[in-house]
């Protein structure tokens, strides 16, 4: 390539994950229940989706609830669970209908059979969508993750189908939740922290990290631009020399 030297396209994430952190404190300094704030995330998430989809971004992942968020009170739990149910129940047609696949991972036999069943069928009803993957990250954790990919080696190993000299990066990641998507180009946390939290920790390992102050509630497609253009700034070297990467992209 010449001139300013890569694409705009190639500036541009494949995969974006973002963890939506803020909804609790977004609602306390409005002096509102709690669930208002994740009423409000759960409102921003189709933002996002519909400006991923202005960018030609395929991949959006988003953490909504995390194996650990089990730990909160009971009563902001069950409105959790309860928000899911509602975002599923009201939002798949719609986003068949503009061409979007959801899909969950996470361990779902935590979830009631009625959520279990939900998921099933958004994910049937959009598995042959293109325009965007939104993926859901609900009752997931990265060592989860990790731990039923070693389970399903180990199980490969008992059969004989492969030896244990044989495992190779390769395999460990094909057994991972997103192993039929590439990993995360770019990674985003809202809500100040700066931490990956057990979120993707395997396909974590190269993506380019975004923290921003902003609440996830005020996180708008203004916002998600600026994360976008941060991005399109860095030099992704995966092991090389920025000579290197420059002399590719001249």
């Amino acid at each position: 390539m010449s001139g300013n030297g890569q694409s705009a396209a190639a500036k541009r994430p494949q995969h974006v994950a973002i963890i939506m952190d803020g909804n609790g404190r977004w609602a306390k300094q409005r002096h509102l229940p709690r669930i208002a704030g994740h009423r409000r995330g759960a409102e921003v998430v189709r933002t996002i989706v519909e400006a991923c989809v202005y960018h030609q971004i395929p991949y959006l992942t988003l953490f909504a609830f995390s194996s650990e968020n089990w730990r909160r009170p009971e009563t902001e739990v069950s409105l959790l669970m309860a928000l899911f149910r509602q975002m599923l129940e009201r939002e798949v047609r719609r986003l068949h209908a503009n061409n979007i696949r959801l899909r969950i991972i996470g361990d779902r036999a935590a979830f009631e059979p009625k959520l279990q069943d939900l998921i099933s069928r958004a994910e049937t009803l959009t598995a042959g969508n293109g325009a965007l993957t939104l993926t859901i990250a609900a009752n997931y954790g990265g060592r989860w993750d990790l731990v039923q990919a070693t389970r399903r080696l180990a199980a490969a190993v008992a059969d004989g189908a492969l030896r244990p000299d044989q495992i190779e990066e390769h395999d460990l990641a094909q057994a991972l939740s997103l192993a039929d998507m590439a990993e995360p180009d770019l990674f985003i946390r809202t809500g100040g922290e700066q931490r990956i939290s057990n979120f993707l920790l395997w396909q974590l390992a190269y993506t380019e990290l975004y923290f921003t102050e902003t609440l996830w509630p005020d996180f708008d497609a203004a916002a998600f631009e600026l994360a976008l253009q941060s991005y399109a700034k860095r030099q992704r070297r995966f092991g090389r020399t920025g000579d290197q990467i420059a002399k590719e992209e001249c």
